[in-house]
């Protein structure tokens, strides 16, 4: 379980944040907060960072300059507390070809959380992966991968959830269950940040906006960055 956080206005909060890749900035002079009950959605075409950033909240990307808070402190001061309060689930499912659904979901909680083997089962079947609870992964379509990285998400209780692409290789009714448990997990305090292509069906979304990069752009070419919340 995680432990009750200090008072803050915020969970994180990016000042001037600055990042360069292949010597390109992807964005810099960005800023915005990270507060409790509200979904953020990072938005930018290919190659604006949108990934990149997402790393570097979860402390899995250290090619940045400017200031991360947390709960009102500096970050590095409290790594701790963030490995403890921040889920991150890459673009990529994460998981081991060779282990099944249930090996796998196990590797994903452990260190972080005591559950039980029949939360686990349950959290399988109800993203439909029941029937294949012990079947290697390897065997598994791409679709039934992403799910079982999802499943996490059932139980989870980190008040922070980073989330690059979680639609991606997801069937529709996959996708609207996706949305109901992020509405969810939003209506009941905690805040969710995310980079998808998916027009999610959510009301209600704060947008960090990086700017106009692609993949191919030259050497030195800038994306700016904002952000916005709604009705602001």
């Amino acid at each position: 379980m995680t432990e009750p956080l200090p008072q803050a206005d915020h969970l994180l909060k990016a000042e001037r944040l600055e990042c360069e890749r292949d010597g390109r900035t992807l964005f810099r002079d960005l800023s915005f907060s990270i507060v409790p009950g509200t979904l953020t959605r990072v938005e930018g075409p290919n190659g604006s960072g949108k990934t990149t950033l997402l790393r570097i909240l979860a402390g899995l990307n250290d090619n940045w300059s400017g200031q991360i808070l947390w709960c009102g402190q500096p970050r590095h001061r409290h790594w701790d507390a963030v490995r403890r309060n921040v889920l991150y689930l890459g673009h990529r499912p994460g998981i081991k070809g060779v282990l099944t659904p249930m090996e796998n979901l196990q590797a994903l909680v452990a260190g972080r959380q005591a559950v039980s083997r029949d939360t686990l089962a349950q959290a399988l079947a109800q993203v439909g992966l029941g029937p294949w609870t012990h079947v290697p992964c390897e065997h598994l379509s791409a679709g039934q991968k992403r799910r079982v990285a999802l499943a996490r998400l059932l139980f989870a209780d980190e008040p922070v959830w980073l989330l690059d692409e979680a639609f991606t290789a997801l069937d529709v009714d996959a996708v609207a269950a996706v949305e109901r448990l992020l509405a969810d997990r939003v209506r009941d305090g905690g805040a969710v940040v995310m980079t998808t292509h998916h027009q999610p069906a959510l009301e209600d979304m704060a947008r960090i906006r990086l700017g106009h990069g692609t993949e191919d752009d030259q050497a030195g070419a800038v994306a700016n960055a904002h952000s916005e919340v709604p009705g602001g």
